[in-house]
This record gives structure tokens, C-alpha cells and sequence, in this order.
């Protein structure tokens, strides 16, 4: 009975420290977790700047892992589903639209917020053949090669206006006016309407192109930018790139801490030693 009994105690110790052992290691494993964030970017800005993100936030014991995409559509979805923990792509209206679109609505599993506004890709106009985009330097029925999105095509718009190239009617807004808005044109340019990723490439055929500043880094045509929104303009504050995250993730550690150092002095001065004036920290 004695040795009985000593072998059911030496069982009992060794499962208590068994049971001690595996909830340390589920505590690191939780801890770890909570200190690793799946971020889901397109290649050039984004993805690019969180790879400097990510150095630093070594430093402090978070784990950035960073999902490249070529192109956007898939992106949101899955931060929608939790394949991503956030992503950074996107500006505030394409964000309401694709949660509109969705049917998603504020309390829904999927609904997205921004977590932090982090840059700024000015729209821009691009030329090879023409050092300054005005109305002199314009022939009769150049043609104009314009995003064929909503959102963006109005800010391509809105710029053709300030470069005096055209003139909207008195009620079209920068989030929605299309070509249908244009009341005077007096060289009669040609506005032609293409998906955005496609645009850089038609700028040997055409006078201009306005595309926004992501597409122009990765085809690499920013010496040719003539003329970009102001920096304090309306576009500016309403187009900043954000960090999305489900909504009820927007308070996550990691997030807050992946939204801190992008909007940290190191990171703006990064941006503007790699982007010059076609990426622009958030104000």
C-alpha cells in the first residue's frame, strides 16, 4: 500500500507540473499572438513602407507579417474573413464603398474600419512630350488618358480644372464628378477613360495622363510629372491611405502599435527619402 501510494503521489506531482508547464506555454503562445499582425498591401507604396515598418517594430517585440498583392479587389475580402488581421492599400471612400458594396454595415463580423491615416498619394499629371500642362501647350483634341473609377476620375478631373485644361459645372464634387461634369473645354481634348493600373503605359501615345502616385512609382514614369493636387487640398485629407481592420479589431495591441510607427517621425522621414513628392505622409 505504501509503495501504492507513492507511485499515485509522484503521478499527481508529475501532472501538476505538466499542467503548470502547458499553461506557460499557452500564455507565450497567446502573448506572441497578440504581438503579431498579418497585413495585406499592395507592393509600392505600401508594402515597401511596412517593410520599414518592420524593423522597427522588431525592435519592440511585434511581429509584422506583410501579404503583397498585385492589384487590390481580394484584399479587403480578406480582411473581411480574418485571413488578413488589416490591410494598407486604400483610401477612406473606396473603404465606404466596398462596405456598402458588401452589404456590410457598422456591427456586422465583416464591416471595416480605419484604424490611422498614414500617407498620401497625390493624383498626378504626367507628360513626355510636354514640360508644362496648360492650355498652350495643348493641341486641338489632345488626348487625356483619366482612371475610369468613380472616385478617382473625379480627382483626375478636379486637376485638369486647376491646370485651367478644363472647367466643371458649379455642382460637381471630388468624389463624383465624371466627364458629364465638364461645361467648358476649349481645346476639345479628348478624355479617355482606362482601369488606373493600366494608365502609365499609355503615356508615349497620348499628351497627358493622370493617374495616381502608386501606379506612376511601380512603372517607374515619376520624372515625368508635370503637375500633382496641393498637399492641403480637400483631396488630400479625403484621400489619405489608411490602415483597415475589422471593426472590432481597430483596438488590437498590435494595430495600434503598427499604426504609432507608421505615423512615427522615422517613417515619414523614410517616405520622403524614397518617394519624394508622389508619396506624402498624412497630415
Amino acid at each position: 500500500m505504501n509503495k501504492l501510494f507513492k507511485l499515485a503521489a509522484a503521478a499527481t506531482v508529475a501532472l501538476s507540473l505538466s499542467a503548470c508547464g502547458s499553461g506557460s506555454d499557452d500564455t507565450n503562445k497567446n502573448e506572441s499572438a497578440s504581438k503579431t499582425i498579418n497585413v495585406g498591401a499592395t507592393t509600392s507604396p505600401h508594402a515597401v513602407i511596412l517593410e520599414e515598418a518592420k524593423k522597427i517594430m522588431e525592435k519592440d517585440g511585434y511581429t509584422l507579417e506583410i501579404t503583397e498583392f498585385s492589384d487590390y479587389p481580394n484584399i479587403n475580402p480578406s480582411t473581411s474573413d480574418g485571413s488578413l488581421d488589416a490591410n494598407y492599400f486604400q483610401h477612406q471612400p473606396y473603404l465606404d464603398s466596398y462596405n456598402a458594396d458588401s452589404g456590410y454595415s457598422e456591427g456586422d463580423d465583416g464591416y471595416l474600419v480605419s484604424a490611422g491615416s498614414i500617407h498620401y498619394e497625390p493624383m498626378g499629371a504626367y507628360s513626355e512630350t510636354l514640360e508644362e500642362i496648360n492650355l498652350d501647350n495643348l493641341k486641338e483634341g489632345d488626348q487625356i488618358v483619366v482612371p475610369n473609377d468613380a472616385t478617382n476620375e473625379a480627382r483626375a478631373l478636379f486637376l485638369l480644372q486647376d491646370l485651367g485644361v478644363i472647367t466643371l459645372n458649379d455642382d460637381a464634387t471630388i468624389d463624383k464628378a465624371t466627364v458629364a461634369d465638364i461645361k467648358d473645354n476649349p481645346k476639345n481634348v479628348e478624355i479617355v477613360e482606362i482601369a488606373a493600373d493600366q494608365i502609365p503605359s499609355r503615356i508615349k501615345d497620348v499628351a497627358v495622363v493622370v493617374v495616381n502616385g502608386n501606379y506612376a512609382l511601380d512603372a517607374d514614369i515619376t520624372d515625368y510629372l508635370r503637375a500633382q493636387e496641393a498637399s492641403d487640398s480637400d483631396a488630400a485629407k479625403l484621400y489619405a491611405n489608411v490602415i483597415a481592420v475589422k471593426e472590432a479589431n481597430k483596438d488590437n495591441e498590435a494595430v495600434q502599435e503598427l499604426v504609432k510607427v507608421l505615423k512615427s517621425d522615422d517613417i515619414k522621414a523614410f517616405i520622403v527619402e524614397n518617394f519624394g513628392d508622389t508619396v506624402q505622409a498624412a497630415q
